[in-house]
């Protein structure tokens, strides 16, 4: 304990205290954000791992390598931290490409109220369309929690969300009508997208098709809203939170997205 506090005391004797306190605020901040950021994806738990070995490293690499001049042993570290980095790019390739992305295309230009309430009259309008034509669909409208490791399952589309394009996607014969959607914001982030199904066990004995199954899979695990038109009888179901409403009407429908795309 008295070898970390001296290691703290030089660091301040080194800067001004304002500045140290300024740095690690805004340490702070940048963790607190990447965490944020990853929430309920399987990058937060590989953040957190990484920034543990980094914490221990850092502290047996100035308090012990540099108090007994383990010499050898501050090589090795070094090399190894390098693997670390190398690692932990590679692992977060999905997250990093989101955020660029998130950077290049900023919330306040693609999340205006004018832009977010068309993209809920346009899922409305396809839906119901589907459902009078008993078109089965199944759309997933992404939250908090990242489905990049669903997205890349499926066939990258990038395109604003519109009643025309959801209904080509859905209609029988087209390569990308099978399985499910996903939507950001209000854009289509992919098609032809393969969810978990829920475990038949786990909805209490009803019995449910494949897109309600898959539908209930996908919000067990994510705070993802999910849409699920039947092909058999063409009733409309949402999904959230691992919990189904069968037979959904359009005002309830509005009021729910409306609430969700945001």
């Amino acid at each position: 304990m008295e070898v970390l506090i001296d290691y703290f005391r030089r660091v301040a004797n080194n800067n001004d205290w304002w500045v140290v306190g300024i740095e690690l605020i805004l340490i702070g901040l940048v963790v607190y954000w990447i965490v944020d950021f990853l929430e309920g994806t399987r990058g937060e738990r590989l953040f957190r791992g990484v920034i543990l070995i980094l914490v221990i490293g850092v502290l047996i690499s100035n308090l012990l390598v540099r108090q007994f001049d383990f010499a050898r042993l501050r090589y090795l570290y070094k090399g190894f931290l390098i693997g670390v980095l190398v690692i932990a790019v590679a692992a977060f390739q999905p997250e990093i490409r989101r955020v660029l992305m998130r950077l290049g295309q900023p919330r306040f230009w693609a999340g205006s109220l004018q832009q977010l309430t068309r993209t809920v009259e346009e899922i409305i309008t396809a839906v119901t369309e589907l459902s009078a034509a008993r078109i089965g669909a199944i759309i997933v409208i992404e939250q908090r929690v990242a489905l990049g490791e669903f997205i890349e399952t499926g066939v990258r589309i990038d395109a604003k969300v519109t009643a025309d394009l959801l209904r080509t996607i859905f209609h029988p014969g087209t390569a990308l009508h099978d399985m499910a959607i996903i939507i950001r914001g209000d854009r289509v982030v992919a098609a032809s997208v393969q969810l978990p199904l829920a475990e038949a066990d786990s909805i209490g004995g009803v019995e449910l098709g494949s897109r309600h199954r898959a539908a209930l899979g996908i919000t067990t695990g994510s705070d993802a809203t999910c849409l699920v038109v039947s092909e058999e009888t063409g009733i409309i179901s949402l999904a959230k939170d691992g919990k189904i409403t069968r037979n959904i009407d359009e005002s309830a429908l509005r009021k729910h997205l409306a609430n969700v795309i945001s």
